[in-house]
């Protein structure tokens, strides 16, 4: 009852002044609302102009008020007005949200009429209307969701935020996170009791990922001063190596914070991730081995929700099953041409074993090969950099770092991920690299993966997104299209080899290696979540047909099953890009420009597939 009252006491004032803005902007639109739905659709320029100008303005006060209820989001964005708080992770929330989004959802198509708008501000009303509606639509599936697993969940979550996006600039930064630690307890709280509701449900991790969760959750409550052994807790050095970097605070001051934080790690961490290991264990043992959303009630329409949440499409999963089927054998012929181009006899197994196995392609796993990978990755990228004028108009502002995933959580991460920077500029792009198992990232792989996740890929796309001017702050921040953003990195693995780069016909392998590893996975999403593999039938698929260690392959079967069709958004946001830049060579001939063409995919944002065809013919008939 304590936690409940308290959550409210949190919840309060930031409800309120989300509110508090949503009357104000209803208010100044309410003569607008009255007038705008006759039967009239031709407006002239200076009533487009005023339209525009007053939907912008309701988009933007919508950012800000959905901003305004999630301090986590506040934190990303680089804003500090509750950066003493959580974002709750209860269904009082969750139904607050439905009803915020219901609200806006009714005003944006019953009150702006879209024949008013301007081209921008009406590719700004399709994209806010579809996110608020696939949302609202998603609703119904709110618990079909593991909210711990290898891959994501608050377990990893609270640690991380605080050691990535909490920063520490001054003292009032240092409080602010020892108030985030002090409420750890009632953090965990929320998501135990958001577990027994699917538990209740019988939606249940599936038993064979519980040791990596359970080894995680362990991770988190070891080191000083929790236990009593030289290495320090993951929080208490990153909040230790913080405050010593505050120069103005002095010794006292700092020793009261670090003493601070010893408690709220005791008496405040410790027991609530101990309540969380023990309910684990205990849940543990109701798991079976069924890797598919199928199991769930309403599985199969979950899944066909899921593949149009992720692609921003209609394809049916036997249809993205097809296309991967056919991808894979494309890929296989094209690898047969460099086995003969290195004069390598023998099958193509044979081949995907030689790379696997031999030790050129590998840097040692000890420090010194750790260290070496991260500093040839900052090679890559530098030589990339003076290459970009040759494929863009616009470049990114913001800063880009190589780093290692941290070690709490590296063992069950992903093989490289980025991160984006934050707005103001107080946080760079990062590409993290998982040098964990330095096997899972051959050498052969290094200049495609440096491409996905820095430059010309994420990098280059969502700090671009976050820059641009002009454009509602919905569709900078929160426009995670990620047929649209997968399909872009996946896309930028690619484009370098027109530009000279993959001399290496190794180099090139590696390439056409990560390509099939996307098209393999249409194969083995629809067969986890729709055909009812198992998770060995699954396995096997990725071990006949790539390149990639064992590891990879069950590391990747076991996101498919925790992330339904996230993984299907790459291959087929790549096809798109490619299908839409030939169409507009063979329409355009000499006209084409790469560079023009690249802007009109960037220049955007982040929009679904169907929104990104119409940019680019528009682009064509103007070129035209």
């Amino acid at each position: 009852m304590k936690h409940i009252l308290k959550l409210k006491l949190v919840l309060l004032p930031i409800l309120l002044g989300a509110a508090l803005i949503y009357i104000l902007y209803l208010n100044l639109f309410k003569d607008r609302s009255t007038e705008i739905f006759g039967n009239k659709t031709n407006y002239t320029a200076e009533e487009i102009e005023k339209s525009s100008a007053e939907a912008n303005i309701f988009f933007d006060t919508y950012f800000d008020s959905l901003v305004a209820q999630d301090p986590a989001w506040q934190s990303y964005l680089g804003i500090k007005t509750n950066n003493d708080k959580w974002t709750p992770f209860t269904d009082e929330f969750e139904d607050q949200q439905v009803a915020f989004k219901t609200a806006n959802l009714k005003y944006l198509t019953d009150s702006i009429d879209y024949h008013a708008l301007n081209k921008a501000t009406l590719i700004s009303h399709k994209l806010l209307k579809g996110q608020l509606e696939l949302a609202l639509e998603g609703d119904q599936y709110r618990y079909h969701t593991y909210p711990v697993s290898q891959m994501r969940g608050m377990h990893t979550a609270i640690p991380s935020f605080l050691i990535n996006i909490h920063q520490i600039a001054d003292e009032t930064d240092a409080q602010t996170y020892l108030k985030r630690l002090s409420t750890i307890d009632e953090r965990v709280d929320q998501l135990l009791a958001q577990l027994k509701i699917r538990e209740g449900k019988n939606i249940i991790l599936p038993k064979f990922l519980f040791p990596k969760i359970l080894e995680a959750t362990q991770n988190v409550m070891s080191g000083f001063p929790i236990s009593r052994e030289d290495k320090p807790n993951l929080l208490y050095k990153d909040f230790g190596k913080k405050l010593a970097k505050l120069e103005d605070l002095n010794d006292d001051t700092r020793k009261q914070y670090l003493k601070e934080c010893e408690t709220y790690l005791e008496q405040k961490l410790y027991p609530a991730y101990q309540k969380l290991y023990t309910y684990l264990k205990k849940l543990e043992k109701k798991a079976t081995d069924e890797a598919g959303v199928w199991k769930f009630e309403n599985g199969a329409d979950f899944y066909a929700y899921k593949l149009k949440q992720m692609t921003s499409t209609d394809l049916s999963p036997e249809a993205i099953h097809q296309l991967g089927v056919d991808e894979v054998e494309r890929i296989h012929d094209e690898m047969k041409a460099i086995m003969k181009e290195v004069s390598f006899e023998g099958s193509l197994q044979d081949f995907f074993k030689f790379m696997r196995e031999d030790q050129q392609f590998y840097y040692s796993n000890n420090e010194a090969g750790k260290t070496a990978y991260l500093k040839d990755a900052n090679a890559i990228i530098d030589a990339m950099r003076p290459k970009l004028d040759e494929l863009f108009i616009t470049k990114p502002k913001a800063e880009l770092i190589v780093k290692a995933v941290e070690p709490f959580r590296e063992k069950s991460a992903g093989k490289a991920f980025y991160q984006s920077p934050a707005p103001d500029g107080s946080r760079p792009g990062t590409y993290y690299v998982n040098t964990y198992d330095m096997a899972q990232v051959p050498k052969y792989q290094m200049e495609a993966l440096a491409y996905h996740e820095a430059i010309p890929g994420h990098h280059m796309q969502l700090s671009i997104a976050q820059e641009l001017e002009g454009l509602p702050k919905f569709r900078r921040y929160a426009g995670r299209y990620t047929a649209y953003i997968e399909g872009w990195g996946l896309y930028s693995e690619y484009i370098p080899k027109e530009i000279g780069f993959y001399t290496d016909p190794y180099s090139n392998f590696g390439r056409l290696a990560m390509e099939l590893w996307r098209a393999c996975r249409l194969i083995v999403d629809t067969g986890i979540h729709f055909k009812k593999w198992n998770r060995q039938e699954s396995i096997d698929f990725y071990k006949n047909n790539t390149p990639n260690s064992e590891g990879d392959c069950i590391k990747m079967v076991d996101r498919h099953i925790v992330m339904p069709a996230q993984a299907t958004t790459y291959k087929i946001g790549m096809i798109t890009m490619l299908e839409l830049r030939d169409k507009a060579k063979q329409m355009l001939g000499e006209k084409f420009d790469i560079r023009e063409f690249h802007e009109v995919l960037i220049s955007n944002g982040a929009v679904p597939l169907d929104v990104l065809q119409d940019l680019v013919e528009e682009y064509v008939a103007s070129k035209q």
